[in-house]
């Protein structure tokens, strides 16, 4: 039986919603950090935890929560969940340029795989650089969905301010460095086996609604290469995520369709299989390699203490892939090589719009973007954190190889490599 057609929109209109859970899919030709808002009936929050945003993906009670893509993210909302002071769910976007430069905004509203409504934000002549695009609201006791497409002056920080979020303006991460470090090989050590244990995926604590929101996201480019983050006893639950371009199904104009579309199919059909990985160098020595070819996905709490979950071979997940670090065993850790392979696909890391994003608990996002190319070379050194006195050192690498071996004779880590699969 197929589908019926979504109900498209204009800006003003607003349609019916079921009350159940839904996803609101945001879709930009370019990278906008997307946030949400929940408000009661004075148009404000009630904590900070009510704001959801790239650094603080769930509400304080998870019922509000984002995962995806700067240019391709879902919020999900389970609408019954909502506390009954709610009476608004706000959903918005800032970015550095404007509304006319991103190009066209689609927004989806879907039940399931279904999706229930259509809207699309036209970028022509318009100079915003943050825009209010739509929100899910009450109605006697019913939810319904209204698009707004409306400008608002100024970025994320005026944006959230305006409903009622306290904003810090400290920045935890204070010793960041604009230099760009040389690499220095590694001291060659025969490479230990590792233990192996299933990978799963623990739900992250609630958020306080008390601490004040800091909007800081910090990108390493070529230009700022390397940030350091100051000594601490415990780092806490080190979380690194892989994420890339994850829309084969898009309906949008031809030129970008086509750019795209033969990219991102799923899986097995010629599409593209990224994955991520690590080698792991410890202060006892042992080297370990973490990746899921081979099922070597490691382990938390014990040696190496970096878990890689478990691999996505869908295509389907649209927060990517996640390496785990145990932060509360830094001080065993020497090094933490992260990297990332197209198993699978005609390797095009331009067009991938990757991005891997550090989080470390009580520090802005650490991203880097894998967006330069590199020809055919399926292999890329992202970055690299180093344990440095005791301190995190964060070094952007974004070098491209054609495999594991030539990755490891660049770097000097010594493995023995051979052909595998998953």
């Amino acid at each position: 039986m197929s589908q019926t057609s979504p109900q498209k929109l204009v800006a003003g209109a607003n349609a019916p919603l079921p009350n159940d859970n839904i996803s609101i899919r945001i879709l930009s030709q370019n990278a906008i950090d997307c946030a949400a808002y929940r408000l009661t009936s004075q148009g404000k929050v009630r904590g900070d935890g009510d704001m959801i945003f790239y650094g603080q993906t769930r509400s304080d009670d998870g019922s509000v929560s984002f995962r995806g893509h700067d240019s391709d993210g879902f919020f999900d909302i389970n609408l019954p969940a909502q506390a009954g002071e709610i009476e608004k769910i706000a959903l918005a976007f800032s970015s550095e340029q404007t509304l006319a430069q991103l190009g066209d905004v689609d927004i989806q509203v879907m039940q399931g795989s279904q999706v229930l409504i259509s809207c699309q934000l036209s970028s022509a002549g318009r100079s915003e650089k943050a825009i209010i695009l739509a929100e899910c609201y009450r109605r006697q006791g019913s939810w319904k969905f209204r698009f707004i497409a409306q400008g608002f002056e100024g970025g994320l920080k005026p944006l959230s301010e305006h409903f009622g979020v306290e904003i810090s303006d400290d920045t935890p991460a204070q010793n960041q460095s604009a230099s760009i470090n040389t690499q220095k090989p590694i001291n060659t050590q025969k490479a230990s086996s590792t233990n192996q244990s299933s990978a799963t995926q623990s739900s992250p604590p609630p958020i306080p609604a008390s601490l004040s929101v800091n909007l800081s996201k910090i990108t390493l480019t070529k230009n700022q290469s390397t940030i350091n983050l100051t000594k601490r006893d415990d780092f806490g639950k080190i979380s690194v995520n892989l994420n890339w371009n994850q829309r084969p199904n898009v309906d949008k104009a031809a030129p970008k369709k086509g750019l795209l579309g033969d990219l991102f199919k799923q899986r097995g059909s010629g599409g593209i299989d990224l994955d991520v990985g690590a080698m792991v160098h410890l202060k006892n020595g042992e080297k370990t390699l973490i990746q899921a070819l081979g099922n070597r996905f490691g382990s938390l709490n014990s040696s190496p203490f970096v878990l890689l979950r478990a691999d996505d071979r869908t295509g389907q997940v649209s927060d990517g892939e996640w390496l785990d670090i145990n932060g509360q065993q830094w001080s065993q850790i020497q090094e933490v090589f992260i990297f990332a392979f197209i198993y699978e696909g005609v390797p095009n890391w331009a067009q991938t719009d990757g991005v891997v994003t550090i989080h470390v608990p009580g520090q802005p996002p650490i991203e880097t973007r894998l967006t330069e190319g590199a020809g055919n070379a399926p292999m890329c050194a992202i970055a690299r954190l180093v344990n440095q006195q005791g301190s995190i050192n964060v070094e952007r690498i974004n070098q491209y190889f054609n495999g594991h071996k030539e990755m490891d004779n660049a770097f000097n880590w010594g493995f023995s490599w051979k052909r595998g699969s998953k």
